[in-house]
């Protein structure tokens, strides 16, 4: 494959990054990525990709829009109130870029379609907001041998991760089992998550182009609230059921 006139246009500025010009804009051209959850979070993770021009996204995102989605979701409308959350996504991402290959399943992930949702892409992004779907994601991202970005926030605060099978611990190291407390509702300002998904997306551009160096093996803890910042190593268990034997 190669760049077409319109494409080197529109990628000039972004091509004159150190490391990346025509050869690097070819590796996101030829990249797939699954995006689970493409809301608050992941849709603006989306965004982002199908803005630096990545080939092909697979969204993932049951669910009819809700009036509370509005203050985060920036691929929703409000005349969308009611509809499937997905047809939306999949309509604006074509709007920015109609040469991107987006796939919309109207699903949200679970241990049912993980494998057959990861196995569409090369890297996955996970922001979902229930752990039983990022346990699940993480298990068969791991099983596949593929890179997770992990994108999360709650009020105030966010983090990102990159797990590397062979290379890095998982999810499951330091979060074995769904927090029983934990609720699918919570504080959120769409400039928390936003803070998280450009991040996330930033590292997986750097997985497919190989600039910079990316998150694999720490996490990034964000405080909005007093914007403070640090990076912290993560476990990698040797007795972990799901990357242990790695």
């Amino acid at each position: 494959m190669s760049l077409s006139a319109e494409e080197r246009a529109i990628y000039e500025w972004q091509m004159w990054v150190p490391g990346v010009g025509e050869e690097g804009q070819l590796k996101l051209k030829n990249a797939s990525v699954l995006v689970s959850r493409v809301g608050g979070l992941g849709g603006l993770v989306a965004l982002e990709l199908a803005a630096a021009g990545v080939g092909k996204l697979v969204m993932a995102h049951g669910g009819v829009l809700q009036p509370s989605d509005l203050n985060r979701q920036l691929l929703q409308t409000h005349d969308h109130i009611g509809k499937p959350r997905i047809e939306s996504i999949v309509r604006r991402l074509k709007d920015l870029n109609p040469r991107c290959d987006i796939i919309g399943v109207p699903e949200n992930a679970s241990e049912t379609n993980a494998d057959a949702l990861v196995a569409q892409a090369d890297i996955v992004v996970d922001a979902a907001p229930m752990f039983q779907e990022r346990l699940a994601l993480n298990a068969a991202a791991f099983r596949a041998g593929k890179p997770l970005v992990e994108c999360a926030m709650h009020t105030l605060e966010a983090s990102v991760t990159t797990f590397v099978p062979g290379k890095t611990g998982c999810l499951a190291c330091y979060i074995p089992e769904v927090p029983p407390t934990w609720k699918r509702q919570f504080p959120v300002f769409g400039a928390v998550s936003g803070t998280a998904a450009c991040i996330g997306a930033m590292e997986v551009i750097k997985l497919i182009t190989g600039i910079g160096s990316t998150l694999q093996g720490e996490l990034l803890s964000m405080n909005l609230s007093t914007m403070q910042f640090r990076k912290v190593r993560l476990p990698k268990r040797t007795d972990c059921p799901v990357c242990g034997a790695r």
